[in-house]
């Protein structure tokens, strides 16, 4: 942290910026909390940690909502800085003051409360398999929920729905997903049946002899880890029932879960939190704890993501270099992890109950489904005790299948259960874009394969570097396209990619 004040700044602008790196740092304590709370925390430290983070919550609003807040942005305003970053970094403040104001104090940490308490009946309720367990509070957290969006949206001229949406990614609305997701569904009703018949008649066997111990996959995944990029002087790896990144960009936290049967789960859980966590490391430092060098929003979080996971650690030339990876961590035969085997378990399309162990093809159906859910949720079209027959319904108009439970039905995800309504669709809008940004990468540097099939993330994370991650916020979901890919969002791309790895 700087040595500038709040009360000792010169300018409004410099009062506006020592403001928010405070608040950044309440943010990253908040963070560090939820990490705790998913990864190690005991179950009955859930009601003090609820406190703690509705605590913290209060106070960041207070801070960001305070009437000086208002009077330096005002007075920034008139006499911008010159600088364009600093104009976006100014902007970007003015944004965040109008959302904070315009969702009361006690609302804030009533939200923070009840999602807390609303996870950790969650966790028992998944593992039983028992939704009327969590029922009760899920009605209770979707009421501040739709509180809280009817506040947004009210100051920002948006839907409900919309403003929870622009709390994940900003500048997209629900009217602009839809005809995306609607090409995609016609798609996949298109090619699904193809693509399955086409892997039906080239199937090999799949790689290698379960058990395979937890002890090599964690080695095993670390070892992955760090070969994207993640440094473990500033990063951990943990386990969590739901895999996930968090902490801070110097203190990276990643976690995953394990299965002897599988060794698939974990290794492609770690490749894909390492790409999240490689966005976090790469964020502009100059720009640390101020809103422009914050992620561009969580569709482009999530194109990270995946185009670590799917374009590239699932592509053929890395899957070379892989197999006798797995061969010497498991000590099995190197044949028995052979690019074929492996890309008949890590490319393997089936219609599946679990979004998170779902294939590049199926998957967006997963999102569709739950942006349609929770649209109607918020909307109030849809109650929560309808939720479990909704939920299998839809998956049946989409992928043909219904789940035996609800812990692989609607339980199977954390995101509702703390309040993160309006999240899913940046999964598939990511997923698009690391296409539209691999295809841009490979045009630029033409040596990511050759580099992938000797392990080799360097070519690939120098462009992200250079072309997503050191922008940090300073563009828009589709401005940074754009700029890194000349550009706005094509479906095409991703549906090219589909094509080319499943059916050509």
């Amino acid at each position: 942290m700087n040595d500038l004040s709040i009360e000792g700044a010169v300018t409004p602008y410099q009062r506006l910026t020592s403001r928010f790196e405070r608040l950044a740092i309440i943010d990253e304590a908040s963070a560090m909390l939820g990490w705790d709370q998913a990864a190690v925390m005991p179950e009955g430290g859930a009601a003090a940690r609820g406190d703690q983070l509705a605590t913290l919550a209060g106070v960041a609003h207070g801070m960001l909502a305070a009437p000086e807040v208002e009077e330096d942005l005002a007075a920034a305003e008139i006499a911008p800085p010159a600088d364009p970053v600093e104009r976006r970094n100014l902007a970007l403040m003015r944004r965040a003051y109008r959302r904070a104001t315009a969702v009361p104090a006690d609302l804030v940490e009533a939200v923070a409360r009840e999602s807390a308490a609303c996870e950790t009946v969650w966790r028992g309720a998944r593992r039983d398999a028992d939704f009327a367990a969590v029922r009760p509070r899920l009605e209770v957290l979707l009421g501040l929920i739709r509180e809280q969006a009817a506040a947004l949206g009210a100051t920002l001229g948006l839907s409900p729905y919309d403003a929870l949406i622009d709390s994940y990614q900003p500048g997209i609305t629900a009217a602009e997903i839809e005809p995306v997701f609607d090409r995609y569904e016609a798609f996949l009703r298109d090619n699904l049946a193809a693509v399955e018949a086409r892997q039906a008649g080239r199937m090999a066997g799949l790689p290698g002899t379960p058990p395979f111990a937890e002890a090599a996959q964690e080695a095993l995944c670390r070892r992955l880890a760090e070969r994207v990029g993640l440094d473990f002087r500033g990063a951990r790896l943990d386990r969590s029932l739901h895999p996930f990144c968090g902490g801070t960009p110097t203190d990276i936290r990643i976690t995953t879960r394990y299965d002897e049967a599988d060794f698939a789960s974990a290794l492609m859980g770690v490749l894909h939190e390492s790409g999240h966590g490689l966005y976090e490391a790469g964020l502009p430092r100059a720009r640390a704890r101020q809103p422009v060098g914050a992620a561009a929003g969580m569709a482009v979080h999530e194109s990270q993501s995946l185009i670590v996971e799917l374009q590239a650690a699932r592509s053929d030339p890395f899957l070379r270099w892989l197999g006798p990876q797995l061969a010497a961590a498991f000590g099995q035969p190197p044949a028995d992890f052979a690019p074929d085997r492996l890309a008949a378990r890590l490319r393997r399309v089936e219609r599946s109950f679990i979004r998170v162990e779902a294939d590049e093809v199926t998957y967006p159906a997963h999102v569709i489904l739950r942006f349609r859910l929770e649209a109607a949720m918020v909307a109030g079209d849809l109650a929560v005790a309808d939720l479990p027959a909704a939920w299998n319904d839809g998956m049946r108009a989409l992928l043909g299948i219904v789940p035996p439970d609800d812990a692989r039905g609607c339980l199977q995800d954390i995101h509702w259960y703390v309040g993160l309504f309006g999240y899913f669709p940046s999964y598939t809008l990511g997923a698009m874009a690391a296409a539209q940004l691999m295809q841009a990468a490979r045009r630029a540097r033409p040596d990511i394969d050759a580099a992938l099939a000797e392990g080799d993330f360097a070519p690939l994370r120098d462009w992200l570097r250079a072309n997503v991650h050191g922008h940090g916020a300073r563009y828009g979901f589709n401005e940074l396209l754009v700029e890194a890919t000349g550009k706005p969002l094509d479906p095409a791309s991703f549906e090219a990619h589909l094509r080319a790895r499943y059916l050509a």
